[in-house]
C-alpha cells in the first residue's frame, strides 16, 4: 500500500479486548471464533516491532476493537480541509465509512477491476456495487443478515435479499415500520419474529466512533527507520521485499541531500 499509494500519514490498528457495550448486548459475541494457532502467536509480537521500523505508530486501546478506532480516526480527519483517507481492511463494518473522504483499499481478487491489478480503491460507486446499497446503508443490511463471522444472528434472509428489502424501502427504520408492506408473505413473518434481533444487531454493527484519539492524527507522519528495517528484513531473509526496501531508502536519502542543498 504504501508503494501503491504513498501516503503522508499512516497508522496500524489493533484489537485489545472486547468492548463491554457489544459483550453487553449479545454476550456471545464472536464467541465461535477459533482460537489463534499457537505457532502464530509470536508472529504478531514480531509485527508490531516491525511496524515502528516501516513508519507506522501501533494504535489499540483497553477493551476496545480495531474498526471502532479506525473509525474515529477517519471522522476525525474527515473534518480536515482536504484530507483523504484510505482503509485497508477486509472488515465489513468499515465499509460503512466509505464516502467523497474515505475509499477502501484492498487486494481481494474479486474486487479487483482487472486481474492483472495489484489493488483496487472502493469509493461510493464500487461498495454500492458489492453491496447493493449506498455504504450509510450497509448496516441496516448486516442487522437483517446477521454476521456469522462475529456470531451475530441474524432474520434468517440471506445478504442480497435483505439488500432488496433495505433499497426498496429507503433504510432500515422505515422498513420496520412498514413491514406490512413487504410483498413476500415469508420475509414478512421472518422481520415481525426477528424485529428485537435486528435492532439489537443495528447497535452491534454501529462503530463507535466517538473516542477521544489516542495519538493526535499529526503525528502518524510516517517516518520509516530504514537502518533497523533494513537489519531486521535481512534477519528474517525477506529478498524480494529487502531489495524493494532497500531501493527506497536510497532514493529517500537522495531526496533528504537535495532538501539539505536548498
Amino acid at each position: 500500500m504504501i508503494k501503491h499509494l504513498q501516503p503522508e500519514l499512516g497508522a496500524v490498528f489493533w484489537d485489545e479486548g472486547m468492548p463491554e457495550r457489544r459483550v453487553k448486548l449479545q454476550p456471545a459475541y464472536k464467541e465461535t471464533r477459533k482460537e489463534m494457532p499457537l505457532p502464530m502467536v509470536p508472529q504478531l509480537d514480531f509485527i508490531q516491532k516491525l511496524t515502528p521500523l516501516l513508519g507506522f505508530k501501533n494504535i489499540s486501546l483497553p477493551n476496545t476493537e480495531a474498526d471502532d478506532l479506525m473509525g474515529c480516526y477517519a471522522m476525525a480527519a474527515c473534518k480536515r480541509k482536504g484530507m483523504k483517507v484510505v482503509l485497508a481492511t477486509n472488515d465489513k463494518d468499515l465499509y460503512q465509512l466509505i464516502g467523497p473522504c474515505v475509499k477502501v483499499y484492498t487486494t481481494a481478487k474479486a474486487d479487483l477491476a482487472s486481474p492483472k491489478d495489484g489493488f483496487a480503491l472502493l469509493g461510493e460507486e464500487q461498495a454500492t456495487a458489492k453491496w447493493d446499497v449506498p455504504p450509510k446503508l450497509i448496516g441496516d443490511v448486516l442487522a437483517i443478515s446477521g454476521d456469522s463471522v462475529d456470531n451475530i444472528p441474524g432474520a434468517g434472509i440471506g445478504r442480497k435479499t435483505a439488500a432488496g428489502l433495505v433499497r426498496e424501502s429507503g433504510g432500515l427504520e422505515k422498513l420496520l415500520a412498514n413491514i406490512d408492506k413487504v410483498k413476500s408473505n415469508r420475509n414478512r413473518e421472518k422481520l415481525t419474529v426477528a424485529r428485537e434481533q435486528i435492532l439489537q444487531n443495528r447497535k452491534m454493527v454501529e462503530l463507535d466512533c466517538h473516542m477521544e484519539l489516542p495519538i493526535p492524527i499529526d503525528d502518524l507522519r510516517i517516518q520509516p527507520d530504514y537502518p533497523a528495517l533494513i537489519a531486521q528484513l535481512e534477519k528474517c531473509e525477506f529478498k524480494s521485499l529487502l531489495q524493494e526496501v532497500k531501493t527506497e531508502a536510497a532514493r529517500a536519502g537522495g531526496s533528504i541531500q537535495e532538501e539539505m542543498k536548498l
